[in-house]
């Protein structure tokens, strides 16, 4: 049996060296994270609320009887929700948690592979191992499966949301919108994009399918009501645990009202400048802007609003794969430290150092978040500062090198 194929040759390229050092890293950490630490599973269990609330709704109970003054995971999912969930109840919990994780494994992989092509790469590029790796090594996909939450299927439907709309398929874009609202509306603040770039269409179908869905499961439901009058209610308070969010950290160590609400006022008069400034200059680089703008205005919306939880992290794929781009934002090393905050699985509790320890832990994504709304911010004035100064406010805020680059390809073409 020859083994040749093992032989470096000579004039191989560095992609080439990377690419082999980079799949079976990626592929072994993919095996590892679905088939050991996700069977496995942990304290956190998001899949048996789900599961009894199909076992519940196809039986025609009641569904919402959640007691909220424990810390377990609840059911908080609307009626339709719980009926295009309710297939999962078919079968025994154990094997339709296991399927489960795959379906959930299969949606990142697929939504991993469209942000690929998105930004221009193929599965024969080092970035595709690279993603891959990085992904299910971070945090927020490793405990989206280990918990078997509903994230993974979020995330494809947020990469085929920015995918349609920069196709311009915006019928299409608003049925992957629409269908993450039935279940799960995390992403509800990011039809703030089509707003900007006036594709209307969006709205159509992405309010259309959860009122049509929530329209086929109200009646079919036992107790709908008790989804508004019990559950709801709660989804509004700000809890003082398992919350990253500004005010639910603020609630956990008794940061005094008027702090926490300049620190939010603060960030969020960043968080506007940011868009104002990306909406104005930078709409027109298509995949640059989408990009950015929806990964800020998510770290916003879990930062700034009641609830916010470290694996969310996993929807801002699409900022984070801006760092290919020249123009990007996040080509520094503070926008790096923010990732680090929320996307790295470290765990800082000490036993020598407890209260500090402690303080890193709980505190790191809150810190993470903030971190990148300020990078963000600070990049995009500084951009804008130089380029007022120039005097080219016209030719938008890219950096110097960016426009040169940019005028040296005309001046190709034209020759």
């Amino acid at each position: 049996m020859s083994l040749s194929f093992l032989e470096p040759r000579n004039g191989r390229s560095t992609a080439d060296v990377v690419k082999f050092a980079l799949w079976p890293l990626a592929i072994m950490t993919v095996i590892n994270r679905v088939v050991i630490k996700a069977v496995n599973g942990d304290i956190t269990n998001d899949f048996n609320p789900v599961y009894n609330a199909a076992l519940a709704f196809l039986n025609r109970q009641p569904v919402y009887t959640a007691n909220f003054d424990s810390v377990d995971p609840h059911y908080l999912y609307q009626p339709s929700a719980t009926m295009l969930l309710s297939p999962l109840a078919v079968i025994d919990p154990e094997r339709s948690r296991w399927l489960f994780i795959i379906a959930s494994t299969v949606a990142i992989l697929v939504a991993l592979y469209i942000l690929l092509r998105i930004f221009g790469f193929r599965l024969d590029s080092v970035a595709a191992p690279a993603l891959l790796l990085a992904a299910f090594v971070s945090e927020t996909v490793t405990n989206t499966l280990v918990f078997t939450n509903f994230n993974g299927f979020v995330l494809l439907g947020e990469v085929a949301f920015i995918g349609f709309l920069l196709q311009r398929k915006d019928l299409s874009a608003g049925v992957a919108m629409g269908l993450t609202l039935a279940i799960k509306p995390m992403l509800a603040p990011l039809l703030l994009l089509p707003l900007m770039t006036r594709q209307w269409k969006v709205f159509v179908t992405s309010i259309a399918v959860p009122v049509v869905m929530m329209a086929i499961a109200w009646p079919l439901s036992v107790d709908p009501m008790d989804f508004i009058d019990r559950t709801l209610p709660y989804l509004l308070q700000t809890r003082d645990y398992f919350n990253s969010a500004v005010v639910g950290n603020g609630l956990y160590y008794g940061i005094p009202d008027l702090l926490l609400l300049a620190i939010r006022v603060v960030l969020g008069v960043m968080v506007l400048v940011s868009l104002w400034l990306l909406y104005r200059y930078c709409r027109e680089d298509r995949l640059f802007f989408f990009a950015t703008a929806s990964g800020l205005i998510l770290t916003a919306h879990w930062l700034l609003g009641s609830l916010g939880q470290m694996y969310y992290s996993m929807m801002l794929f699409p900022l984070l794969m801006t760092v290919v781009l020249k123009n990007s934002l996040i080509r520094n090393w503070p926008a790096w430290l923010a990732i680090y905050g929320f996307m790295n699985a470290d765990r800082w509790l000490s036993g020598r150092f407890v209260e500090t320890g402690r303080a890193l832990d709980y505190m790191r994504t809150t810190f993470g978040w903030s971190l990148l709304i300020i990078v963000i911010f600070a990049v995009l004035i500084g951009r804008y500062v130089a380029a007022r100064k120039d005097g080219r406010l016209d030719d938008g805020i890219e950096p110097d090198y960016l426009l040169e680059d940019s005028r040296a390809a005309k001046t190709t073409k034209t020759g």
